[in-house]
């Protein structure tokens, strides 16, 4: 195979450009633009340049949606740091899981559809608890500990408002179609599956919050690793559920 139609080498050289060409936009950091590139080259290289900007969209739709109320959220501590910017944390938190799949899709050709199955999924749960965070944040009237629905403030791990449960709602429909426009998955049931894993993984993402962060100290990067493994896991597991039935 000659190096200029290798899909890996394609998708290193389109990220080196669009990198370089975007760098100075406050999107990420330094260290989180080098791992978005590293991400992107071995996205594309796995699942060609339809899950290569299945990832791009989602950290636009993210980053964008962060930038909504910044100044409310900075006024009342809760912010996302950096003004925003996401850092290598962020983008490996975020998107290691569906890495791991995407990859798989060439180690075991057989189970691709599992694969992109779990790969939607964990992208969908991901992009539903960006919505319902910062929307939540931004806009909830009250909000409410998943666990108990004891009011509490804003920005509590594990908190939940009707409007930010709303906003993962729309969130996972979101990044859902734009797996199913893409091609990445296929058909109304795999629509529904994907959709209804990143929506149910937010919730449970929000009793993480609530009951084992602190206690455990875990940081948010890890339980949106966590998250999204969940998500991924519901939807292959359904998928297959609905197969053999």
């Amino acid at each position: 195979m000659s190096l200029f139609t290798n899909q890996f080498f394609i998708g290193f050289v389109i990220n080196f450009i669009l990198i370089y060409v975007f760098f100075k936009i406050p999107l990420m950091t330094k260290r989180g633009w080098v791992s978005a590139g590293i991400l992107g080259t071995i996205l594309w290289g796995c699942l060609s340049w339809q899950g290569w900007i299945s990832v791009v969209i989602y950290l636009l739709f993210g980053s964008l949606v962060t930038k909504i109320g910044f100044k409310f959220k900075k006024e009342k501590g809760i912010a996302e740091k950096r003004g925003g910017r996401r850092g290598p944390e962020n983008v490996w938190g975020s998107a290691a899981t569906g890495l791991f799949l995407a990859m798989m899709t060439k180690f075991n050709a057989a189970n691709v559809v599992f694969f992109k199955i779990g790969f939607a999924a964990s992208f969908a749960a991901k992009l539903a608890d960006t919505f319902g965070s910062e929307i939540g944040k931004r806009f909830g009237k009250d909000t409410y500990l998943i666990t108990s629905l004891k009011k509490v403030d804003r920005g509590t791990e594990g908190g939940i408002s009707v409007e930010g449960t709303l906003a993962s709602a729309l969130g996972s429909l979101f990044m859902t179609f734009i797996m199913l426009l893409l091609s990445i998955i296929s058909t109304k049931s795999h629509f529904m599956i994907v959709a209804v894993s990143g929506f149910l993984a937010t919730l449970s993402e929000s009793i993480i919050g609530a009951k084992f962060q602190n206690k455990y100290k875990l940081s948010n990067e890890m339980v949106n690793a966590i998250q999204t493994s969940i998500a991924s896991i519901f939807a292959i597991f359904s998928f297959a559920f609905v197969s053999y039935f």
